[in-house]
């Protein structure tokens, strides 16, 4: 069954899976999403016998229908290799009742390792199937964590250049060294005077202007993107929650066909995402239980129906979710419209006009499935210190968000479906926010000393990729303005 992919503001356009991935974003500004949601095709049993490699192959061929099975699983086993410090790539852990799918193990501790692995090997296979010659420029906006794994799965990768953005005061201090000590010749890092939501708002405006897209095949170059708007990010995203359901499955822990519940720490909604398409698709889960820090905008949603940025912008110990602008959720909106475009326009229109949309409450029905809560700096902070003196089990920030939301409906709810937590980043890269949250003597040590402080504590080594940046020399510090993205762009690619 072919799945062609659609744009959320224009439904009759349709593109292989190979263009989609290319492109990273419509034409019209609109995501793109699958005109058809494909069931899963084996059985849970069966599946729960296969390595990570072969479940994702099982999973993504449903979706890169016009990939063949020898690109694919090439794709795959240059992804899911010795990058990760883990055979199982996505090793779960149960403690404190619940399963932690632990999505850290790759090559810059963050759960972006496990889609941005893949990525660069599938665009380059994308385009040779398109017959593309041009370079391929990707172009990103992070929030801490997208750019350090773009980087790394990109550098040195013929045929492309990689730009990442990310707000200069607006990352951990581990963080903002793994970008700016990021190693090759085709990687740009520049730091803007702004938060997330401009880097990302001027990506979006950079892609969509026409007059530079002629400047760039001109030059015999073009844009794509590597942010959770590509549908490349998007597919090999729903494979973890696959793998995790056949783990519980084969150690006995559920029955075949018993529901789950997941909770997910949220801030572009790309992750969330990807466990409703898994839902759709036939995993049995039962809640998607999205978690926000106290750039709330997400719960207020899924309350009201009311989607508003308009709010002061927090700056919290989680900064990969410091984010009022959730990209994927465009996505789902599309989809519970009943895949109308115009109508999908008009929210997105009055996003950028007013700040803010409602959607109908026919609309909102079909989001039972999700629940929505938020942690406060505070509440984050105390679930950290609670896990670890109760259980020795460290969790980073945002892990402890999910956690946090998860226990908030536990007791709304008394629902003790078995539950899976997305332990989305080491604390390793949030060392300081952890350790303080662990006991605030370890206030007056530096980043390096807490790193090993914490490896002592949680009984664990410290992973390669913060034993790297210790030492690594500093390689970009281009800093500009908001407004001054595309003339840097410019600069970078000499137009």
């Amino acid at each position: 069954m072919e799945i062609l992919y659609s744009s959320t503001r224009n439904g009759n356009i349709q593109v292989k899976a190979s263009e989609a991935i290319l492109k990273g974003l419509s034409d019209d500004g609109g995501l793109f999403v699958p005109d058809k949601i494909p069931a899963l095709e084996k059985d849970m049993a069966d599946l729960a016998q296969m390595s990570y490699q072969e479940v994702a192959y099982e999973v993504m061929r449903l979706y890169l229908t016009d990939f063949t099975e020898e690109e694919l699983k090439q794709c795959i086993a240059n992804a899911y290799d010795s990058k990760f410090d883990t055979k199982e790539i996505a090793p779960m852990v149960h403690t404190d009742g619940a399963y932690f799918l632990e999505l850290f193990h790759g090559a810059t501790i963050a759960f972006k390792d496990m889609a941005l692995s893949i990525l660069p090997h599938l665009m380059i296979t994308a385009a040779r199937k398109n017959h593309v010659e041009n370079e391929i420029v990707i172009l990103t906006a992070t929030s801490g964590d997208t750019g350090k794994a773009a980087l790394s799965g990109f550098a040195g990768v013929k045929g492309t250049k990689i730009i990442v953005f990310y707000p200069k005061n607006g990352v951990s201090p581990i963080q903002e060294l793994q970008m700016v000590t990021q190693k090759g010749e085709n990687t740009y890092v520049v730091g803007i005077h702004g938060n997330f939501d401009d880097a990302q708002t001027g990506v979006k405006n950079i892609f969509a202007d026409k007059g530079l897209e002629e400047k760039m095949g001109r030059k015999g170059c073009q844009f794509s993107s590597a942010n959770s708007i590509n549908i490349g990010r998007l597919v090999p995203q729903i494979v973890y929650y696959v793998y995790a359901y056949t783990r519980l499955l084969k150690d006995g822990k559920i029955k075949g066909g018993e529901a789950v519940n997941v909770a997910v720490p949220t801030g572009n909604f790309g992750n969330i995402l990807a466990a409703f398409y898994a839902k759709n698709m036939g995993l049995p889960i039962h809640k998607l239980i999205c978690a926000s820090n106290e750039n709330k905008v997400l719960y207020d949603f899924f309350r009201t129906g009311v989607y508003d940025k308009n709010r002061e912008f927090v700056l919290t110990s989680s900064p990969s979710m410091d984010i009022l602008i959730s990209s994927n959720l465009e996505r789902l909106v599309y989809r519970v419209t009943g895949n109308d475009s115009e109508k999908n326009i008009s929210f997105m229109k009055a996003l950028n006009g007013e700040g803010k949309y409602g959607i109908t409450e026919e609309m909102q029905a079909q989001l039972k499935d999700f629940y929505g809560n938020y942690a406060s700096e505070k509440e984050t902070g105390e679930t950290i210190h609670a896990l670890w003196e109760k259980t020795g089990y460290v969790v980073d920030t945002h892990t402890a968000v999910a956690v946090c939301v998860y226990r908030k409906y536990l007791e709304e709810t008394g629902d003790k479906t078995p539950v899976v937590i997305a332990s989305t980043a080491s604390p390793f890269k949030f060392t300081r926010s952890v350790m303080d949250a662990i006991d605030e003597k370890y206030n007056t040590m530096t980043d390096f000393e807490l790193v090993d402080e914490l490896a002592r504590l949680a009984k664990v080594e410290v992973p390669p990729a913060i034993k790297e940046i210790r030492t690594a020399p500093v390689v970009h510090n281009t800093v500009c303005g908001k407004d001054e993205m595309k003339q840097t762009v410019e600069k970078i690619l000499g137009l």
